[in-house]
Order: C-alpha cells, then structure tokens, then sequence
C-alpha cells in the first residue's frame, strides 16, 4: 500500500457559495482581471472546500445539494500557478483544475462575501507554512543523523569531582560527615510535645543553716569570771521586771521609758541578735 493511501485527509476551510467563470486565456504577462470576466452571469454556483493529505492541498468545488464533485484542483505550493490572484480585486481568483487523465484547465472563482475570499486566502497561506516547517524539521534530522555523535560517558578509571557547599566528595568514595553545632556534636531535637522536667530544688536544711551562722567570740578578761557573766545575763531579765509608776496620761508609758532608757549601761551579751 502507498504512502500517499495511508495518509488522513483533513478539511481546512468550507465555503458554502462560490461563482465558477470561463475566462478568456491570458495574451499578457500583466496578470489577469476580474472585470475581463461577465461577473454577472456565472458559469456554475457550489460549494467550495479545502482538504490536504499530506502536503498537498486540494480545491473541490461540489454541488450544494448531492456534494456532487464538479472540479478539483490540487495544490503543491502557493503561491504559484495553482492558485492565483486577479489583479483589480481581492474576492476573485484563478485556479488550475485537473481530471485524472492528467488534462488541465484554467477557471476563475468568486465569492459574494470579502471574508469568505479572506478565510480561504488564510487557510492556504496555513497550510503551506506547516509544510515548510515539517520541512525543515526533517531536514535538521537529517543532519544530525550524518553528523559523528558525541560521546559523554566516562572512560574506564575517570572520576568527577563535586563541590556541594563545604562538602567535598569523589564519586565512588564516602562523603565526609557534616559536623553541625558549635562543639562538635550532634543533638537530636525533643519530640514534638514533649517537655523537658525541672529537677526540683532541695530545701534548705537546719544544719546548711547553722554551719553558716558563727555567733561572735567572746571576750574573756582576766578579771571576769564564770559568776559575773551569768550575772551580766541576769541583768536585762530584772530590769525589765522593774515596776512602771500610772499615770491617767496615754503617753507617760512611752515618755517614761524613753527618758530611762539613757540611764541604763549599756549590757555585754553573748547571745546572737536575729
């Protein structure tokens, strides 16, 4: 089976009105001109559509009601002599038409409408622009194809040095761990929820105490002795049994014992004042 047979045959434009014109062969190289034509008496009134397969693009004119196909005209390049334009207006065209013996003929071809003579204007100029990129695709494949390939593997013995950051490594060699934190070690981090316990802070004992309180040595004369100091520890005790003289004033306590504290000597005690 061709190639050509296996292809898909996709529609690129549908115009349902189009005028078919015999026209008179052409005595000049100045192009051809829609008023040479009786534009208002056509030939023959269809459909026009424009399929491809392949890179080819084919013109079919069919009938409107039974898509009878009245002419075709395939299209290898455009523009060219396939396809041309008239030279006094954008909606009229000339067409080769061919039949399968090989016989071809020259027609021209008009729309009603400027955008119909647009959009089959565009779809051609669409078509002809994807084929030459495949074109050139292919072409660029082709070369690369002819040219010697590069060969990036590594020889046998050949190694790669990598710098990730402060880590260095050989492929095929043992990385060197990272060292993280200030002294060197490692710590894992809590699980999440989790709270690190306090430990509690033992209360001070009364011995703790004691060793840190030294109460004042005491001085010795010679001529002290034993009796005078319990004496001296007497002293405070009797004074302050000594009896207080009434008074109706609210204040003579006070004044009373403001004016006898200066009389009274000053008393040694060995006792430690908290």
């Amino acid at each position: 089976m061709a190639a050509s047979e296996l292809e898909y045959e996709s529609v690129l434009c549908v115009k349902p009105d189009v005028n078919v014109y015999r026209i008179p062969p052409r005595t000049s190289n100045r192009g051809y001109r829609a008023s040479d034509w009786k534009l208002d008496h056509p030939d023959w009134t269809g459909r026009l559509r424009v399929t491809s397969k392949g890179k080819t693009a084919y013109i079919k004119l069919e009938d409107k009601v039974s898509g009878e196909l009245f002419a075709q005209a395939p299209i290898d390049q455009y523009p060219g002599i396939a396809v041309e334009t008239v030279a006094d207006s954008s909606r009229y065209f000339v067409i080769r038409i061919q039949d399968g013996t090989g016989r071809s003929a020259f027609i021209g071809i008009g729309f009603t409408d400027r955008g119909d003579a647009f959009d089959f204007n565009v779809s051609l100029q669409d078509h002809f622009k994807w084929v030459k990129q495949e074109t050139e695709i292919s072409k660029e494949s082709q070369e690369a194809d002819t040219r010697p390939k590069l060969d990036l593997g590594f020889k046998e013995g050949q190694t790669i040095k990598l710098n990730i950051g402060n880590m260095t490594s050989k492929k095929g060699g043992a990385a060197k761990p990272r060292v993280s934190g200030s002294g060197g070690l490692s710590l894992l981090p809590p699980p999440p929820g989790g709270k690190i316990a306090v430990p509690p802070i033992p209360p001070p004992s009364s011995t703790a105490i004691a060793n840190h309180v030294t109460p004042p040595p005491v001085q010795k004369s010679s001529n002290a002795s034993s009796a005078d100091i319990l004496l001296d520890l007497d002293a405070p005790a009797a004074a302050s049994k000594a009896p207080v003289s009434a008074t109706t004033d609210l204040w003579g306590d006070f004044s009373t014992a403001s004016s006898a504290v200066p009389n009274q000597a000053p008393q040694q005690s060995n006792w430690v004042q908290f």
